[in-house]
């Protein structure tokens, strides 16, 4: 079901309200490790802010959705990966609402058509609105009706909140551990009014890792058909560089590649495309056809996603291959390297 668009009204509160916000410069005195809730009243889920602009990179706030969107912040938020394409990935599994100020290049033709719509004019040095939404493994996209609806009562309630940060550094120091600084809707005959809180994040809902059941008589056949040699294979699933729009209009997605790669000859064995909504069973079967196919399987395999680790444990264990969880893989590094260069 198609997700309703901004009305003109939406897009004039939410224009208003980033402007608003933009006027105070809170990154002059605020850090994006200053994280505070704003509660939406629609859905009651927590927006979880940080103001960025510190380093002068860019202005902007940030509203991470939910204990899902809260880890995804402290992904972020830790120590970055050297490889620029973890980096990118942690980025597009990103669930925030994001409110920046750019140059007028940085905008695309729906952005000024918006613009253009509501009348409005901006000068100056990082001076034009942009508003995106972001969910996992999906392309940074257009705000829903709901989406725009919750980023403008964000960016209202941060104005009033890092103010109050700027007279008092120590508005946020929690009463005890786990909880944090909550801006809470209430109610009443005249509207919002709002009050603090300090809230628990709530119990993050971690999806179960099914792997596909086990063919035990597929199995069977493969480890007789299939000797082991003494290799290893580095196994990998990562977000595609490209990201794929099934029809026009609609939010573009990343796929999962799924790479195996011969670790001494750097040589790539197989590559599969996955949906990110059944990669799992996908991963497994995928693995499966590649080994019936080449007719032969590793002495070991290595892996840096425990993810990874858990899909192919059940096939491993009864093909007698030793499964290792490493820090690195260093042949899968420079094919997703090689892969990037080649899709620019």
């Amino acid at each position: 079901m198609k997700e309703a668009t901004p009305t003109t009204s939406d897009w004039q509160a939410l224009y208003q309200a980033a402007l608003e916000f933009k006027e105070i410069e809170a990154w002059t005195w605020m850090y994006d490790s200053d994280v505070f809730g704003v509660q939406d009243p629609a859905s009651e889920e927590i927006g979880y802010c940080c103001v960025m602009g510190a380093l002068e990179e860019i202005f902007a706030l940030a509203v991470y959705l939910g204990s899902e969107g809260l880890e995804s912040y402290m992904r972020v938020a830790s120590e970055p990966p050297w490889d620029p394409s973890e980096a990118m990935e942690i980025v597009l599994l990103q669930r925030c609402l994001m409110a920046s100020f750019g140059g007028r290049e940085e905008l695309d033709n729906t952005d000024r058509r918006i613009i253009k719509r509501l009348g409005l004019k901006f000068r100056g040095r990082k001076a034009w609105p942009q508003f995106r939404s972001y969910r996992p493994t999906y392309h940074p996209w257009y705000l829903t009706a709901d989406e725009a609806r919750f980023l403008t009562l964000a960016l209202q309630q941060a104005r009033e909140v890092c103010l109050r940060f700027q007279e008092d550094p120590g508005l946020f120091d929690p009463p005890q551990e786990g909880l944090w600084f909550v801006r809470v809707p209430e109610g009443t005959e005249k509207g919002l009014s709002w009050r603090d809180a300090w809230l628990e994040p709530a119990p993050l809902e971690k999806e179960e890792i099914a792997a596909k059941p086990v063919d035990e008589l597929r199995l069977a056949r493969l480890k007789k058909a299939a000797p082991l040699k003494r290799t290893v294979w580095e196994v990998d699933f990562f977000l595609s560089p490209g990201a794929v729009q099934e029809e026009r209009g609609e939010r573009p997605y990343y796929p999962y590649l799924l790479m195996s790669i011969d670790h001494e000859a750097g040589f790539i064995l197989g590559t599969d495309m996955l949906s990110p909504e059944t990669y799992r069973p996908e991963f497994t079967e995928r693995f499966l056809r590649l080994a019936e196919r080449l007719k032969w399987l590793p002495a070991e395999i290595w892996v840096k996603k425990e993810e990874a680790l858990d899909l192919l444990e059940p096939i491993t264990s009864r093909l007698g291959i030793k499964l290792y969880l490493v820090d690195e893989l260093e042949a899968m590094r420079e094919a997703r390297a090689a892969l990037e260069q080649f899709m620019r």
